[in-house]
């Protein structure tokens, strides 16, 4: 599956913003979606992913309460909206696809990923 996000940007410390990340190629409804960030100097963490259908999320701990991800199977596209930005949410935002109906924070566990967008929040 090919991934293109948008949406990134620069924003104030409290601040909002979405990504989207559109999906061609196989059948999107059956690919589980991540969402991963990686800053200068340091290793691709994951962000958010949702499973098949969109009841099962995970967010990771740094996240929890400020990000939320979402998915419209008839769009091919997963969302990523994120509230009271911090300074330490700088990153490059990455998309991640796997072939499987459950969600892992593992890295290794995505086959596809996009190009990624910058997100810069500035203090």
């Amino acid at each position: 599956v090919q991934l293109v996000e948008s949406g990134g940007g620069l924003v104030q410390a409290g601040g909002s913003l979405r990504l989207s990340c559109a999906a061609s190629g196989r059948t999107f409804s059956t690919s589980t979606m991540g969402w991963f960030r990686q800053a200068p100097g340091k290793e691709r963490e994951f962000v958010a992913g949702i499973g098949w259908i969109g009841i099962n999320t995970a967010y990771a701990d740094s996240v929890k309460g400020r990000f939320t991800i979402s998915r419209d199977n008839a769009k091919n596209t997963v969302y990523l909206q994120m509230n009271s930005l911090k300074p330490e949410d700088t990153a490059v935002y990455y998309c991640a696809a796997r072939r499987h109906p459950s969600v892992t924070m593992t890295f290794s566990g995505y086959d596809s990923w996009g190009q990624g967008t910058q997100v810069t929040v500035s203090s």
